[in-house]
């Protein structure tokens, strides 16, 4: 779907926010340069088609040989614990501080110890856990009583995978990890010149052997000359990340002659390019290493769109239903008092559980489960869609609805619900093919023009589809 102007000029606001006086350091492209990128990346694109699988509403390609971790994280089923905020190495890529000796954390939730962190596995319902950091390996200890922890509970049924830029390693750490039941070691090779000695020692020790690193565009050249090395050292899958610009980052990211992009955060346009020039060369010159672009865009939309899928379930209301997108939606019927009384004695004679509809605050609106919509005569009425999304917070907030979930005899998780967005209300000939497009079953993305009135509804109902757009 197209992105509609206003929708561009909110997300440049929102980066010139972030960014305050620093932003017009940042170079972003001119309409004609977007252009020429844009074309080169429906050329890089058309000659993978039919070569590789995208998958996740076209943001991450090639699906075909991901590791089992990546494809539970691309299903919505992984948490991620930072278990140290400290790192050894200064990495120019790197998003975030890496200076804090935190407590193992994800969501912001900490967990102390690893059985307050298995309860948490175990109540959200997930297939997949990855140590990171900071640098896991820095705090060896803590690392190992997390693994160990996890796979004692849940064995084979819990995938678990650790993320190192390697320097720390050694073959009896590796063996402890393995005893203790590791499935997988990712390593940042870009933090160490991508030298190679740490990474072959994990070879045929931790189960599977992933290369996980952002497309650094200056170093293509290198990256496509060490495919078959990397291939040759038992590495089994290649992870490139696109770069994001952080605040931490910033100083290094813009000295380095890059072209940003405005979006849901400032990423790189030439790391995109980098990570699909990657991908084809490897499928041009058969190197037989699967090759993974995790784009910016995969990560933002769709682990946000898990998180709120899992934390939703928690806060719905009888009446309310959960996008695909994972949005918590209301729909309320607006019209005048005696209309809507006459609404509610309807549903009573045709015995319709009351659970699915809501009376509402005042006498001119009725709140009902979008499975009725079919048995009111909507010309009596007008529509009203709200939108509400729910997170994970470490106490809380007293600014909004919440639940407490107890994951353990010593610990809890706060989920808040808050409103994603100012309510809508549709016109006649909008409110047919909003219910046409969102409400009919069909979990396919309409077509829908960026100018267009139900535009706006998109990222709430099915979420936006494909790579970014570039401006």
């Amino acid at each position: 779907m197209e992105m509609s102007a206003s929708m561009r000029d909110r997300l440049i606001a929102a980066n010139q926010r972030e960014y305050g006086e620093r932003y017009e350091q940042l170079r972003f492209p001119a309409p004609a340069e977007a252009q020429r990128a844009l074309a080169r990346r429906a050329e890089l694109l058309d000659d993978l088609y039919g070569r590789v699988v995208v998958g996740n509403g076209g943001t991450k390609l090639d699906c075909t040989g991901l590791s089992p971790g990546c494809r539970i994280c691309a299903e919505g089923g992984w948490s991620c614990l930072f278990i140290t905020g400290r790192c050894n190495c200064r990495c120019f890529y790197c998003p975030t501080g890496q200076t804090e000796n935190d407590l193992p954390t994800t969501n912001a939730v900490d967990f102390r110890t690893p059985a307050d962190y298995v309860g948490y596995l175990e109540r959200f319902g997930f297939r997949g856990a990855s140590i990171s950091g900071g640098e896991p390996l820095m705090n060896p200890k803590r690392s190992l009583a997390y693994v160990r922890a996890i796979k004692k509970h849940f064995g084979d049924a819990m995938y678990v995978w650790l993320y190192t830029n390697g320097t720390l390693a050694d073959e009896d750490l590796l063996r402890q990890l393995a005893d203790a039941g590791l499935d997988e070691i990712r390593f940042d090779i870009g933090a160490n010149d991508y030298q190679l000695d740490k990474l072959r020692l994990a070879a045929g020790v931790i189960p599977t052997l992933t290369v996980e690193i952002p497309a650094i565009p200056e170093d293509l050249p290198r990256l496509k000359g060490m495919l078959g090395e990397l291939r040759d050292a038992g590495v089994m899958h290649l992870n490139l990340h696109q770069m994001r610009l952080t605040p931490y980052n910033f100083e290094h990211l813009a000295q380095r002659g890059y072209t940003f992009l405005h979006g849901e955060k400032v990423t790189v346009l030439e790391s995109e390019l980098t990570a699909l020039e990657v991908l084809q060369y490897s499928l041009d010159n058969n190197i037989g290493l699967p090759v993974n672009y995790c784009s910016f865009v995969f990560k933002n939309r769709y682990q946000s769109q898990a998180g709120r899928l899992r934390n939703s379930r928690f806060m719905v209301k009888s009446f309310e239903s959960v996008t695909q997108n994972g949005y918590i939606r209301t729909l309320t019927l607006l019209g005048e008092a005696a209309v809507v009384t006459r609404q509610i004695e309807s549903f009573k004679t045709m015995s319709i559980d009351d659970s699915l509809w809501n009376k509402g605050n005042g006498p001119d609106k009725l709140l009902i489960h979008p499975q009725l919509m079919g048995k009111i005569d909507s010309r009596a009425f007008r529509l009203q869609v709200g939108y509400a999304s729910c997170r994970q917070l470490p106490s809380i907030s007293y600014h909004n609805p919440f639940v407490t979930i107890p994951v353990s005899p010593t610990k809890s998780v706060i989920i808040e619900r808050g409103r994603a967005a100012a309510d809508v209300e549709l016109g006649e000939e909008a409110q047919e093919r909003f219910i046409s497009f969102f409400l009919s079953g069909d979990n396919s993305s309409p077509m829908i023009a960026g100018n267009d009135s139900l535009a706006e509804l998109v990222p709430f109902e099915h979420g936006r589809q494909g790579l970014q757009d570039y401006f």
